[in-house]
């Protein structure tokens, strides 16, 4: 039997016996380095990290090609910081499952120190200032979700917590935004250190956002005569800070407890895994599937590690966008997010179950190849009908792979402008396409609204997956019950023509009502979910 804290030097037959690969470094001089040379700091500490970015680290440790591990800051979460990262030295046990069933596992020792960073814990919060402080640090990445950079609310105005940020000023913000804007004015102050700020979350023109928000910040300071004007010529100049776009993608559910059976078989002791009290769903271990992409734009005015050297795609912003709209407003999002729709309402929990389903797998189809794929811009680095194919024919239906709908369901109303809004936006500019051909998105979009009821589709109540505008959201349809005559204009108005969520009043440009003409199919009664799916795919369907 074999623990993440054993010394996998002295201990290397043991971890070879459970199936375990090791570090090719020692685990304790990359901590002094870290210590000493800060190069890489990440936030957020959650499962994509843990099998992906720790992941990069680890093989440059490996080859050498890096000294210094990477410093997790989580944000939200303290539990995941005591409990999961110092409990265990900062170590990770990688599960990657495969097709075939089975599993490659590698100890990664790439995190070199791990630290809560939050207003309410002083001790990190001084840390983590120091750290942004020394000129050696190269890069920051981040991968807290859309959620994380919200600033505003769903009328677009500033949340209470960002006002307070603007108006208190640079020393204690508690939005991440307004924490990260704190770093920088410590960077800015003791030596205007130049730094690359690289989004790697899963949504489109993360760059983008994230300098947005914190420009937004740091101006707010600026009008409050908090900061001075040179703090904004700092984070402005692309020779001081860039905030480079990328394309993400790698499927990594929480973690599964079938996973952690098979450790615990397998030799491995450390496999309990942790539900904390603010709902995180972590382990010792983290599960992912083999297929990952990551393509950075290459703008990275301090240096970077040759991260070229483990795989990740450097290009330029146009091709980094290109190869993002590919993925996440047309070959892949937008259908993972059908999935978790109609999966919760059809009580899956299962995504590998739900393509398993001929008519799950006819919609997404569907969506993918007749509706997204016709407005994408290929990118050159990845074929777009290839990487759709490959996502339908193995990665989806990969039953090694713990996902469930409920999991993807989360923050849906963060990522319908996105992962449909887009591809909606590229119908109503090209006048070669028409937005009223569209079927399968109005029929997804309707699915949303008529899972924000909180019934399935045998009218028993089912536990919505947590966003932010639930509570806003929610009160316009809860009253309606299935069968009922009720006027679906007078509830769905307010949601439809939200162009906070939808980058459209959905009226405006056409869909509106066919949106509404689905919905009131959607609710004719118990079963009429899939029913409904069913014949939109007899009448308008190609792809089977």
């Amino acid at each position: 039997m074999v623990r993440l804290k054993d010394d996998y030097i002295t201990q290397k037959a043991a971890f070879d016996q459970a199936g375990i690969k090791v570090p090719q470094y020692s685990a304790q001089a990359v901590q002094e380095q870290t210590r000493t040379n800060p190069i890489w700091v990440h936030f957020g500490g959650g499962n994509l990290f843990r099998c992906f970015h720790a992941q990069l680290a680890q093989q440059l440790l490996n080859q050498g090609q890096l000294k210094s591990g990477i410093i997790l800051a989580e944000t939200y979460d303290e539990e995941v910081i005591d409990d999961i990262y110092q409990a265990y030295n900062n170590r990770i046990l990688d599960v990657t499952m495969k097709s075939d069933g089975t599993f490659d596992k590698e100890l990664l020792a790439s995190v070199g120190a791990s630290v809560y960073y939050n207003a309410a814990n002083p001790e990190g919060w001084d840390y983590l200032t120091q750290v942004f402080q020394q000129p050696s640090l190269q890069l920051v990445t981040f991968s807290f979700t859309e959620k994380g950079y919200a600033l505003t609310d769903i009328n677009g105005k500033l949340t209470a917590a960002a006002q307070a940020d603007i108006i208190h000023g640079p020393q204690q913000p508690v939005t991440n935004m307004g924490a990260i804007a704190h770093l920088l004015y410590a960077r800015y102050q003791a030596n205007q250190a130049p730094l690359a700020l690289v989004s790697t979350d899963n949504f489109s023109q993360n760059g983008k956002r994230l300098q947005t928000e914190i420009l937004r910040i740091a101006q707010g300071w600026l009008d409050h005569h908090l900061v001075d004007a040179d703090f904004l010529n700092y984070l402005q100049d692309r020779h001081k800070i860039t905030f480079p776009w990328t394309m993400i993608d790698r499927i990594t559910p929480n973690p599964a407890t079938t996973v952690a059976e098979r450790l615990r078989v397998d030799g491995f002791e450390d496999y309990q895994i942790l539900h904390t009290q603010k709902h995180t769903n972590i382990a010792p271990f983290g599960n992912t599937e083999e297929t990952h992409y990551l393509v950075i734009e290459d703008d990275f005015p301090n240096g970077r590690p040759p991260l070229e050297q483990a795989g990740v795609m450097f290009t330029d912003r146009a091709t980094v966008n290109d190869a993002d709209q590919m993925k996440v407003t047309a070959c892949l999002n937008p259908l993972h997010t059908a999935l978790a729709i109609f999966g919760c309402l059809l009580g899956y929990t299962s995504i590998a179950q739900e393509v398993a389903n001929t008519d799950l797998l006819a919609l997404i189809k569907n969506l993918g190849y007749q509706e997204d794929l016709p407005v994408v811009k290929d990118p050159g680095i990845i074929n777009p009908r290839k990487f759709l194919d490959e996502l339908l024919i193995k990665r989806l239906p990969n039953p090694n792979i713990p996902d469930t709908p409920q999991r993807i369901a989360s923050d849906t109303s963060q990522k319908m402008a996105i992962r449909y809004g887009v591809t909606i936006q590229h119908y109503v500019d090209n006048p070669q396409q028409k937005v009223s051909d569209l079927e399968f998105i109005p029929l997804i979009i309707a699915g949303w609204c008529r899972y924000l009821m909180g019934v399935d589709d045998h009218n028993q109540p089912m536990t919505l997956s947590p966003d932010p505008l639930l509570k806003q959201l929610q009160p316009q349809v809860t009253d309606i019950h299935l069968g009922a005559n009720v006027d679906i204009h007078q509830h769905l108005q307010a949601i439809l023509s939200n162009q906070e969520i939808f980058g459209n009043d959905l009226y405006a440009i056409g869909l509106g009502e066919k949106v509404e003409h689905y919905f009131a199919q959607l609710i004719a009664g118990p079963g009429a979910v899939l029913q409904t799916i069913r014949q939109t795919i007899q009448k308008y369907g190609k792809e089977a």
